[in-house]
């Protein structure tokens, strides 16, 4: 993928993409790798006039997200949109059966049609992750494989971008330790996993 002149960016998802982002200024882009990716292009394309958005919401589910499609994301018409979503699913127990997983899929997928429907947004798709350096999270790892599985094979029924952070993430802790990339819940990036987040965003551009 590559960025066009004017191209309006919306980065959209829980607290992994929200980070402390003033919800009184829409242009506001929080203190995460939305922030760096930004700054990076910005700096790098200063004649191509990109607008970046964020609307990462802490806490947020899929259904979460689902709600607030329409004014998050349809009514700002992106040309490209990034989507990190699914892991407070999996932290708040919401997937436990194959119907659980059923409707995770049927909601994601309406997030793409409907965005394919009323848009022409490039869309990068990011696979939530965990490290599990709390023993609990390694009982997180089959229902999340089970949404990663859900979640790529959407990015190749809709020929999206894809970005498969957990396997990303989880090769680079086991170089430089459990707690380098994500804080002591193995979710939250710390400053080296938004610059690394950040990175491979900005790698799927070929920057």
């Amino acid at each position: 993928m590559r960025l066009k002149t004017d191209d309006v960016v919306l980065f959209i998802g829980d607290s992994i993409t929200d980070v402390g982002r003033d919800r009184s200024d829409e242009g506001a882009l929080g203190q995460g790798y939305p922030h760096l990716v930004a700054a990076h292009l910005l700096t790098d394309q200063p004649t191509k006039n990109f607008q970046f958005y964020n609307r990462g919401i802490g806490g947020d589910t899929l259904d979460d997200l689902v709600k607030r499609w329409e004014r998050d994301c349809l009514e700002l018409n992106p040309d490209v949109i990034s989507i990190l979503i699914g892991i407070n699913d999996i932290w708040e127990g919401n997937i436990q059966t194959q119907a659980d997983l059923d409707h995770f899929e049927e909601q994601y997928r309406y997030l793409l049609k409907t965005l394919y429907q009323r848009t022409d947004a490039r869309v990068v798709l990011m696979e939530p992750y965990v490290v599990p350096y709390k023993k609990d999270r390694h009982q997180w790892r089959p229902m999340l494989d089970a949404i990663i599985n859900i979640i790529r094979k959407l990015a190749r029924d809709y020929q999206t971008d894809f970005i498969p952070l957990d396997g990303l993430i989880n090769a680079e802790a086991m170089r430089y330790g459990l707690t380098y990339y994500t804080e002591e819940d193995g979710v939250h990036p710390t400053l080296a996993g938004h610059g690394f987040i950040a990175q491979k965003w900005l790698e799927n551009l070929g920057n």
